[in-house]
């Protein structure tokens, strides 16, 4: 039996979505049927909706979703109906990065989360009797229910208004904290340099703060954006556009940072974030840079210097530990990423969308059960 629910569907390149009436199939053996408490709305989607990645249309998106599993799939062991969950990114779990548990360089990345059907290519989702892409991110949670799948359910202690926070552990969140933790590893006492405070950059301020960094700078063009990074951890801020960044980077780590994160994906910001580091030093990029985008550096300074240049997917996390890290870092007050939520109700989706590309919200969150 089919199941009715209500979906945002985004039908066509830089237009607003519309919630449907859709039926999506019942889980299969191995298929996770979750009711979505909540969902965070990404930055990912929103490329994806301006048409700027392959993902196809009629499509439901949304990829850190919250909820309550409703029914499991035969071959289903990790979870059973009533268990609250984050659902994740997903991966093959058969490629060497999955047998390494380097989840978020699986092999099969991109068609698994952006392509927006099952494996065997077929969709879950209907709108009368034609087809809408879904298991976007292997769930596509802008809606009443998903689907999801053992490789990307998390278990989380979390219920009622907790559980509607979690969603976006799921990726941006996890993406930021886990690239300090995990990626870098910044060390206790070593400076951190922030490039962007958006959700991403936010999260790993907090996560530096949490490892102990000693000196933790924040660079964005806004300075609102810069006294909420002081405020969850940043030691100094710098405005993007008040001088030469890299100088007073220098100046106040008295040589270059140790550590650099790069969120916005803008080659000239990325110079900026290695030409700041110190001897050694190494930096991280995880901003969605536009398709063939390059990086130019100074060769003679990075080579002679030792300096490291990494990209990073999904902060380097294995959901089934690092999101049950993150929520018992929050429930400590260490991790205080609710401060960067507003809550939209699910109707109010384009207007979450709007004030997420205005930059009035950090992170919004649809709430949808």
């Amino acid at each position: 039996m089919t199941i009715s629910i209500r979906a945002a569907v985004a039908r066509t390149a830089n237009a607003d979505l519309t919630i449907e009436a859709l039926t999506l199939e019942p889980p299969r053996e191995d298929e996770i049927l979750v009711r979505v408490v909540a969902s965070g709305v990404c930055h990912t989607d929103l490329v994806v909706m301006s048409g700027n990645l392959p993902t196809p249309m009629p499509v439901v998106l949304g990829h850190e979703g919250a909820g309550i599993v409703e029914a499991v799939g035969a071959k289903v062991t990790k979870v059973k109906p009533g268990d609250s969950v984050v659902m994740t990114f997903n991966t093959c779990g058969s490629c060497p990065s999955c047998a390494d548990d380097a989840m978020a360089y699986c092999y099969e990345f991109f068609p698994r989360n952006f392509f927006a059907t099952r494996p065997d290519g077929t969709v879950a989702l209907k709108a009368g009797g034609d087809g809408v892409h879904s298991n976007f991110f292997g769930q596509s949670s802008w809606a009443t229910h998903a689907l999801a799948h053992e490789r990307n359910v998390v278990k989380v202690d979390a219920t009622g208004d907790a559980l509607a926070l979690m969603g976006p552990l799921a990726c941006g969140i996890q993406t930021g904290a886990g690239t300090v933790m995990n990626a870098l590893k910044v060390q206790r006492g070593k400076s951190f340099v922030c490039f962007g405070t958006g959700s991403v950059g936010l999260s790993a301020i907090m996560a530096a703060k949490v490892e102990g960094a000693s000196t933790i700078i924040a660079v964005d063009m806004h300075d609102n954006r810069l006294a909420l990074a002081s405020e969850l951890g940043a030691t100094h801020g710098i405005n993007a556009a008040s001088g030469d960044v890299v100088a007073r980077i220098k100046e106040i780590t008295g040589g270059g940072a140790t550590y650099a994160l790069d969120t916005t994906g803008l080659p000239a910001v990325i110079r900026q974030a290695a030409d700041a580091l110190a001897p050694r030093g190494k930096v991280a990029i995880l901003g969605a840079p536009m398709p063939g985008s390059e990086i130019c550096l100074d060769n003679t300074d990075f080579m002679s210097t030792g300096k490291t240049l990494m990209g990073v997917v999904e902060g380097e996390s294995d959901g089934d530990t690092f999101i049950p890290k993150l929520v018992g870092l929050w429930k400590d007050g260490v991790f205080p990423f609710d401060k960067l939520v507003r809550f939209y109700a699910f109707e109010d989706i384009n207007q979450a969308i709007h004030d997420s590309h205005a930059g009035t919200t950090i992170k919004p969150i649809l709430k949808i059960g």
